[in-house]
C-alpha cells in the first residue's frame, strides 16, 4: 500500500469543507454583505465589468442597484443623478438635461454602459446607454 491518499477519497472532504465554509460564511454574514455578494454574482453572470475594476476614461458595461436618485443642477442645467452599486463599489450615473426618467428610482436594477469619468474622486457615467432590469428580478 502506498502512503499517498487516493484521489477519490481526498476530493470528497475538500468539497464538503468548502460547502461547510460557505454555509458558515452565509450564516455569519450581515444582510448587506449577502446583498453585495449577490450583486457581484449578477454582474459576473451578465458579463459586466465590476465597478471597482473600472478606470478613468474606460468604456464599460456595469450593472447594479440604484441606491439614490436626486435632481442636481450642473452648471445651471437640470441633471438627474443616481448612485449605482454593484456590490464592489458605487458610481454616479448622470443624465444631463433631464429632471426625471420613468423607471429610474431607488431599488431598481439596471445595466448601464458608457465611458467612465472621474469627478471629485468618484466614478461617473454621463448620459449612459441603459437597460432597466425587469421588476421581477429585484429581491
Amino acid at each position: 500500500m502506498s502512503a499517498e491518499p487516493r484521489p477519490e477519497n481526498s476530493a470528497k472532504p475538500v468539497r464538503q469543507a468548502g460547502r461547510f465554509r460557505r454555509m458558515i460564511a452565509r450564516l455569519s454574514s450581515s444582510q448587506e454583505e449577502l446583498h453585495s455578494a449577490e450583486l457581484q454574482e449578477d454582474a459576473e453572470a451578465a458579463g459586466c465589468t465590476r465597478i471597482c475594476d473600472s478606470h478613468d476614461r474606460e468604456i464599460v458595461k456595469v450593472t447594479g442597484t440604484l441606491r439614490t436618485v436626486t435632481l442636481r443642477p450642473r452648471a445651471g442645467v437640470p441633471a438627474l443623478e443616481a448612485e449605482l452599486f454593484d456590490g464592489s463599489a458605487a458610481l454616479d450615473v448622470v443624465w444631463l438635461g433631464r429632471r426625471s426618467i420613468v423607471g429610474i428610482e431607488p431599488g431598481r436594477r439596471m445595466i448601464a454602459s458608457g465611458r467612465i469619468a472621474m469627478s471629485h474622486g468618484r466614478r461617473v457615467l454621463f448620459n449612459p446607454k441603459y437597460e432597466l432590469r425587469p421588476l421581477g428580478q429585484e429581491h
